[in-house]
């Protein structure tokens, strides 16, 4: 195509980051909103020439503690410019919130019932307290132990690690993908087929019980002779 694009995101030198923006002048940046908004703060992006505003995984966005920042960088960009949400989910509060960002915004859904997890076996376990990153490789490394070929995902790896691991699982090279809550909202594995077991507590629930509503199935609590199961 011809493009040039430019990543914005933190835990890079930030000297590097404005000489590239100020040399490259890029057609596309991709980036997370607090570096952005630094950037477009420094004035080393210049809304003038913003056409587009995409905002990948918006539920996600605009809630918690990425709604003001987001919002920050849309008061900075001009009002002409044509926004993007894009989200496998967008509830009813953050739907509110959306009303800040779009003028008159078409709605493209996907019908419910072209949403599937056909294929997949969903049981829960229940547990009190989780400390995820930490859990994740120490499950890991007890299903090494034990020979299964396992891969596993969180918030600490970089891209490059999770681009990785990920060509790993849906190539077959490995078996068992373990992963956090962080990674797993927007991780899509079409050929993906087996079991998924999800480590929930007591605040997990409600989560549960929405998805359970929304594919219009029930996961059951695990049971002790689950290899007969599948």
């Amino acid at each position: 195509m011809g493009a040039t694009c430019h990543a914005c995101i933190g835990g890079t030198n930030v000297q590097n980051k404005m000489q590239k923006l100020q040399a490259e002048v890029p057609h596309i940046v991709v980036g997370t909103p607090g570096r952005v908004f630094d950037m477009l703060n420094r004035r080393y992006l210049s809304p003038k020439w913003i056409k587009m505003f995409i905002l990948d995984e918006a539920d996600e966005m605009l809630s918690r503690g990425f709604k003001d920042q987001n919002y920050e960088i849309f008061q900075k960009l001009n009002t002409s410019i044509q926004v993007v949400l894009l989200s496998a989910t967008m509830p009813t509060d953050v739907l509110e919130v959306t009303k800040k960002f779009m003028r008159d915004p078409v709605r493209i859904l996907v019908k419910k019932e072209e949403l599937t997890l056909e294929g997949i076996k969903q049981f829960y376990i229940n547990v009190e307290r989780e400390e995820w990153k930490r859990k994740v490789d120490w499950l890991t490394e007890k299903m090494h132990a034990r020979d299964f070929t396992v891969s596993a995902l969180h918030g600490d790896m970089d891209q490059k690690e999770r681009d990785v691991i990920m060509r790993e699982f849906r190539s077959g090279s490995s078996h068992v993908l373990i992963i956090t809550d962080l990674l797993a909202h927007g991780v899509d594995v079409q050929q993906v087929k087996g079991v998924a077991i999800n480590f929930v507590t007591e605040e997990d629930k409600r989560i549960l019980r929405d998805i359970e509503t929304f594919y219009n199935t029930t996961v059951e609590e695990m049971p002790m002779n689950v290899a007969d199961l599948i």
